[in-house]
């Protein structure tokens, strides 16, 4: 694999996104239903190759983003109170943040290599 950059000189972007559990929004004067959506998304930014990459981390619920990691800052943040306190915790636990952390290596730029002969490659 070589240093250069991503032809056509923009980022490249991967990202892997989990659902929990999906509900459809109500018909017009139909009840709620008690189902919930949860999204887990985890997302590679990949400039000039490898040499600069971001890795982002992002919790959603119902649509609304609870809480984050962004490798650029290197802690969990909360994006509202409930993920304000869940970040507190995540960002108390040294192995938690070392495993975020560790991911720019482990999850990102392992993928580059698997997945740039039938993305980047193939423009």
């Amino acid at each position: 694999m070589g240093s250069g950059g991503a032809r056509g000189g923009g980022p490249v972007l991967v990202a892997l996104v989990a659902l929990v559990a999906l509900g459809a929004p109500p018909a017009h004067g139909e009840e709620l239903s008690r189902i919930f959506q949860g999204a887990y998304k985890f997302e590679c930014h990949f400039l000039n190759g490898t040499e600069h990459v971001r890795y982002l981390e992002k919790y959603i619920y119902n649509r609304e983003q609870l809480l984050h990691f962004d490798s650029d800052v290197g802690h969990y943040v909360g994006d509202n109170p409930v993920g304000e306190f869940q970040a507190k915790i995540w960002n108390s636990k040294e192995e938690i943040l070392e495993d975020a952390r560790a991911s720019v290596d482990t999850y990102c730029r392992h993928n580059y290599g698997v997945v740039t002969p039938f993305s980047v490659d193939r423009r």
